[in-house]
Formats: C-alpha cells, sequence, structure tokens
C-alpha cells in the first residue's frame, strides 16, 4: 500500500485504546453510505478537524469533529506553497513574471554585492517552485533561528548553497517565502491583496490575511488561514484544470506543469513538482498539497475526486497519527469510488 510510513500500523492498532470517537458535526446533506467507513474513520483520529470530499465540484461529504466548524480558518500550514505556486501561475500567464526560467536576481539586488556566491545569481523562479534553489534549508531545526531573524528575505539569500542550484531538492520554506516576496515586487502590491484579485474573487472566496514577516512580507508557505471549504475550492481548481465558473483562472498548462515530477525529497521520498507533492493511492495517481499535522488536498484527476482534511496544529503524544490520513483517503474514500464510478480498485 502506497504511503504507509512505519508507524502508521502501530497507530492504526493503537486506535482501539483510545476514548470513544467524538461525535461528527453533521452538514445538512446526505452522508453517501460508500463513505461511511470513511466517517466513522475519521471520527476516531483524536486530532481530526474536518473531511470533506468533492465530486465533479459537487460537495458529496461534509463532516467536522471535536468541535471545528464549516466557518472556522484553519492554519494551513504548508498547503500555502500550493496557493503561492497557483499564484506564481497566473503572475506569469498575465506577463507579470516573465517566466519559471528567469533568474531571481533582478529583484533582490542584494545578490549582486561583492562577496556573495556568484551560483546564487543563477537560482530561478522555477528552482524556487522545485525546491531546488541549492540554499540551506530554513526548514526543520532551521526554522526557529530564520522566524526569529529580523529579516527573512535577508536571511534566506544568505544562506550558503548547499548544492548547485537546479540539481538538487532539499524541502526549505525560504525557497516559497522568496516567492512571496517577488509576486508582491512584480505585482506592485501585497500577496494577499493579489491573492485576493486573482484566486479568491474568480473563485468566490474572501481569502483572511495571514501572518507577515518583518518587513511586511506575508509569509510565503506557512501560516495562510482558510475555512476547509476554501482549500476544497482550491482543489477543484486544479482538478478542472485552472477553471473556475465558467472561466479559466489558472492556465491549464500550468496545472499540467505542477503535476510534473521535478525532483524527490530526501526525507519523504515524495516526488514534488511546482508546490505540489505527487504520487498514487489505490493504483491512481494522486497530487496533493501537504501542510504539517494533517492538513491536505488531494486530487484524483482519474476519479474527478478532490478530499479535504484538516486536523489540530497543536503538539502532543498524537501528532504523527495524521499519517493514518492517508490510508483513510484510499481504503474509504478512493475505493468506495471506484467501485461506485465502475472503474474498480485493486
Amino acid at each position: 500500500m502506497a504511503f504507509r510510513s512505519p508507524g502508521v500500523l502501530a497507530m492504526l492498532l493503537a486506535l482501539s485504546a483510545l476514548p470513544p470517537p467524538a461525535r461528527a458535526q453533521r452538514e445538512d446533506r446526505q452522508q453517501p453510505a460508500a463513505f461511511e467507513g470513511a466517517v466513522a474513520a475519521a471520527g476516531g483520529l483524536p486530532r481530526m478537524r474536518s473531511l470533506l470530499v468533492s465530486r465533479r465540484g459537487e460537495l458529496i461529504l461534509e463532516r467536522y469533529f471535536n468541535g471545528a466548524r464549516a466557518g472556522t480558518h484553519v492554519n494551513v500550514k504548508s498547503v500555502a506553497k500550493s496557493v503561492i505556486s497557483a499564484l506564481t501561475g497566473i503572475a506569469i500567464a498575465r506577463g507579470l513574471l516573465p517566466g519559471v526560467q528567469a533568474p531571481i536576481a533582478p529583484y533582490f539586488p542584494e545578490l549582486a554585492r561583492a562577496g556573495v556566491d556568484p551560483r546564487k545569481r543563477r537560482i530561478t523562479i522555477q528552482d524556487l517552485l522545485s525546491m531546488r534553489s541549492g540554499l540551506e534549508s530554513t526548514s526543520g531545526r532551521n526554522y526557529g533561528a530564520w522566524v526569529r531573524s529580523r529579516n527573512w528575505v535577508r536571511y534566506v539569500l544568505e544562506r550558503p548553497l548547499a548544492s548547485p542550484p537546479g540539481e538538487r531538492m532539499e524541502y526549505s520554506t525560504g525557497n516559497s517565502h522568496l516567492l512571496s516576496a517577488i509576486l508582491a515586487k512584480a505585482a506592485g502590491k501585497d500577496t494577499w491583496a493579489f491573492a485576493q484579485e486573482v484566486l479568491g474573487r474568480p473563485l468566490g472566496l474572501e481569502l483572511a490575511r495571514w501572518t507577515r514577516d518583518p518587513q511586511g512580507v506575508y509569509f510565503g508557505g506557512n501560516e495562510m488561514l482558510m475555512t476547509p471549504r476554501q482549500m476544497l475550492r482550491f482543489g477543484e481548481l486544479y482538478a478542472r484544470r485552472g477553471a473556475a465558473n465558467g472561466k479559466q483562472v489558472l492556465p491549464a498548462a500550468w496545472v499540467d506543469d505542477s503535476f510534473v515530477p521535478r525532483g524527490r525529497s530526501p526525507i519523504s521520498d515524495q516526488l514534488y513538482g511546482y508546490g505540489w507533492w505527487i504520487g498514487s493511492l489505490a493504483d491512481r495517481p494522486v497530487y496533493f498539497a501537504w501542510g504539517s499535522g494533517g492538513q491536505y488536498i488531494f486530487v484524483l484527476p482519474s476519479l474527478e475526486l478532490v478530499v479535504v482534511t484538516t486536523s489540530s496544529v497543536d503538539g502532543g503524544r498524537d501528532r504523527r497519527q495524521h499519517h493514518a490520513v492517508f490510508d483513510l483517503v484510499e481504503q474509504h474514500i478512493i475505493r468506495p469510488a471506484a467501485l461506485a464510478a465502475g472503474t474498480g480498485g485493486s
């Protein structure tokens, strides 16, 4: 089975020792019988907050757990990277950015200063999108020092090159934050205002403001706030190759390019495109936005299916139990959906 980490089986077995699952908060729509197992499994995960499924753009399952509600904004964590990728694609389509092969140096004059590693001037927009800038990561153990720094953009640019630009993937939220800074400069407005104009309004959404760095740049890659329904709408945009409400919000070619593997994470061993992870579940291609703690948007084009889950982002002994979400989606959503569509499932 795909996406199974060594601790998942033990975590699933441990569920029987947990207190009875919290009662799901029902919305005013009928629960498809095929997804009863999904709701039961989600209710057994103490960190779970929401589970939504849409098929061909129609919301067919929506459940909330442990006090969560439809209108509650969620810190979607690194799902924000997928949103920043979409904004980059729109900026390129509108001529605000020259293209993915464009170097980032013109947006950051500090890269032209004496003593700066000249290889940094070869970093491209594509390198940032695919996590192949070569710059030392600002995620993981380096994250705290970065977000405590006085200038987040400068901190990222001053990281030493761990590898030549464009060669090796190393996950780093700093890459996405540089994209946010570039978007603001290219659009002539802050990232939130640009996102609301080109993504929020076309999708019929009012995007919440989120965290900014000390210079006022909206955090590009974390701390973004969305409701589960907004996450679903964003996923549907990709499921429909960039179309929404009868308009092409995001170029179809950008969606296709985002789902092309550009590198593989040395930590999770998962493939990565432009802000999206790439893999398979139930032997079907799946593309997913992945936020720490259990924030996911799964897009399955073969079934015209989008699945959203949110979970508590607070620390605790059950923090890594979110990995069980992959099993829930595979066993209780994808397989039943495939059977209902008459396409089977292995």
